[in-house]
């Protein structure tokens, strides 16, 4: 929550929201084998084409840029090739989307996107207390977030129209009485079990292989071991360090109030509030647009019994951790930090800044549901002074001024490593040679610590290279390589423990899931699961009376394989299962139906089968979108060219 109350961003948060929604929906079309299957294009510049639409790489590029200033993150460079085929992705997915629109007959009106910006999501941003913002300040919103009007309405107009397709796709979904029941009955059984566990740490002690064993596993796995032993490269090298330049660095009061005057807009402090609230969140409009006001007055009706307990003198902290549905915010007690005035939604921040230090707020209702604020701490616009930044600035120019020299430190010591060697350099420097044993590239060199670029730099360097720097966070190493001792296959005794290990390893699995599988037949043919545990040696215990989202010892989860305890009927005994590492075979004690009459199924019966609703138009979407890509690629209108793809993928684009 705390991430969306201090985006300054709110159109951006809630198209990529809508966008985002559609993608996940569609996102079956693109996780399938297949993808890059459709009919080949080869047009420099263009990526895919569907249905005559075409999606270029400029597009692409603009789109992901967007999306990273909106989101306020920087994408390492290593990444940015799957970013753009993320976003090329989504593209092709608004591509199809379109088209199934179109081919449907649906449309949206300029009126649709006036009573979206009126009574949608954004309302209270654009139409703050029912009143237009202007049409100055919504354009310089939009500019902020990045969008001109045409682009944030084209945008908004694609996402009411994904809305209306997913709406007219999923007409049909329903759920019946008895598929609710069955829902209800599922998630609140409780089973009890015994169960017996069979450890494979225990399997493994009583496994002893001969060398002669051994030795037929080695010969039988050579491939799993070809190269084991990786490359290996001696180097000589000195370090100059940081620590060494900083005595040389000097910063005066006439470079720090430069400093100063050059950034004084850095210093300039606008008004800000230090906050904390209380949310209670409301529920957001359904493919409709249509909010359901039953459930409104209901988180109304929460919140405002929460304001009369802080107004009443309950501690706002504990109130907060309590019943805010904040989850960025709650377990701090409610806590926002200072703000500035853009970072929140409109109706957040005007009674944010309105009140007094202390101040408390009644109920205020934003997107997001009902804020209880209070105002703890406010500070009037104003310039720091010179003396309260000053400690900072000289610690900064000071960096700026080590680095600086640090690079031309650097440098200098490759040209008198490559001219006179790497012994006369390092004297010159203050500092000595350090001849290393072979190393590996995820070893580390004496001084430096794990240092990846130096490291890469040993590594991509070939005996003819002569003396190179690398600039290290505390300095810069100068290396000269010498020996390079190629991977290679070790023979039996040299990694005989690695070839015991994954010996004891593939042999104790293969035992334990016989011990296991007959443990499950004994117990099963005597219907006796203690009987049978003691003969194989394993120890019986019992579960307590536990639903599906419940821990027990031993087993783990009971979603996972022992939720087949939930589909067997009292006195049944389970087939082997795997518990993590260990076996496991359970007997049914017990089996705990819920009551389908009373409260309790009342109060649970319209969330499940919202729930199922829900979980039923996703998949008709999914299977509707999975459809529409196969067609399109048999008819020839999805078209990719994927020597562009590859190209993209890889970054260099």
């Amino acid at each position: 929550m705390i991430k969306f109350l201090q985006s300054g961003n709110k159109a951006a948060k809630y198209l990529l929201g809508g966008l985002m929604l559609i993608v996940c929906l569609s996102m079956v079309t693109y996780l399938i084998p297949g993808f890059m299957s459709g009919t080949s294009i080869n047009r420099t510049g263009v990526l895919a084409s569907v249905a005559g639409q075409e999606i270029t790489t400029t597009q692409v590029q603009q789109q992901a840029q967007l999306m990273m200033r909106q989101r306020q993150q920087q994408i390492p460079p290593q990444f940015m090739g799957y970013m753009m085929q993320q976003t090329m992705q989504q593209l092709i997915q608004e591509a199809e989307l379109r088209y199934a629109a179109d081919r449907l007959g649906l449309r949206v009106s300029d009126e649709e996107i006036r009573e979206e910006l009126r009574h949608g999501p954004m309302s209270e941003t654009f139409f703050p207390g029912g009143k237009w913002i202007g049409e100055q300040q919504y354009e310089q919103m939009l500019t902020n977030a990045g969008y001109t009007t045409d682009s944030f309405e084209n945008a908004m107009r694609f996402e009411i129209l994904a809305r209306k397709l997913q709406a007219a796709v999923t007409a049909g979904a329903a759920v019946s009485p008895a598929e609710v029941e069955k829902a209800y009955k599922e998630q609140n059984t409780k089973v009890k079990f015994d169960y017996a566990i069979i450890k494979m740490d225990d399997v493994e002690k009583d496994i002893k292989p001969t060398d002669a064993e051994l030795k037929a596993f080695y010969d039988a796995n050579k491939s799993r071991y070809q190269n084991s032993i990786p490359e290996k490269r001696q180097v000589r090298y000195f370090l100059v360090s940081d620590k060494d330049v900083e005595n040389k660095v000097t910063i005066t009061p006439l470079d720090i109030e430069k400093y100063y005057r050059d950034h004084i807009d850095q210093y300039r402090m606008p008004d800000r509030v230090k906050v904390r609230h209380i949310l209670i969140s409301a529920p957001k409009p359904g493919p409709d647009g249509k909010v359901d006001q039953k459930a409104v007055d209901a988180a109304r009706a929460k919140a405002a019994d929460v304001l009369k307990q802080v107004k009443a003198g309950g501690d706002f902290a504990e109130l907060a951790k309590k019943y805010s549905e904040d989850p960025g915010s709650k377990d701090q007690g409610g806590e926002l930090g200072w703000i500035v005035k853009g970072q929140t939604v409109a109706a957040f921040e005007s009674v944010a800044f309105s009140q007094n230090k202390g101040q408390i707020s009644d109920l205020v209702q934003s997107p997001f549901g009902f804020h209880i604020i209070q105002t703890e701490d406010k500070e009037i616009a104003h310039v720091k002074s010179l003396s309260e930044v000053k400690a900072s600035i000289e610690q900064t120019l000071k960096q700026q001024k080590v680095s600086s020299l640090m690079d031309q430190t650097a440098n200098s010591a490759e040209a008198d490593s490559r001219s006179a060697g790497l012994d006369k350099a390092a004297a010159k420097y203050g500092t000595q040679v350090i001849e290393t044993k072979p190393i590996a590239k995820t070893d580390s060199l004496a001084g430096v610590g794990a240092s990846p670029e130096v490291m890469g730099d040993i590594f991509t360097a070939d005996l003819k290279t002569p003396a190179e720097s690398v600039r290290t966070p505390e300095g810069a190493v100068v290396f000269q390589l010498e020996k390079i001792i190629p991977p290679r296959t070790p023979d039996f005794e040299e990694i005989k423990g690695r070839v015991t290990t994954d010996f004891k390893s593939e042999r104790a699995s293969t035992l334990l899931n016989q011990k296991t599988a007959e443990l499950s037949d004994r117990a099963r043919a005597a219907h006796d699961l203690h009987k049978a545990a003691k003969e194989a040696g394993a120890t019986v215990k019992t579960s307590d009376l536990v639903g599906r989202a419940a821990q027990v010892p031993d087993v783990g989860s009971m979603s996972g394989a022992a939720s087949v305890a939930f589909t067997l009927k009292q006195g049944d005994i389970s087939g082997a299962l795997n518990a993590g590492r260990d076996g496991l075979v359970l007997q049914v004690l017990e089996v705990q139906q819920p009551a389908m009459s009373g409260d309790e199924f009342t109060k649970a019966e319209d969330g499940i089968r919202d729930q199922l609703l829900e979980q039923k138009r996703q998949e008709a979407m999914q299977l509707f979108m999975s459809s529409l890509s196969d067609r399109l690629e048999k008819e020839g209108k999805l078209k990719i060219n994927k020597k562009e793809v590859e190209t993209l993928a890889r970054g260099r684009s």
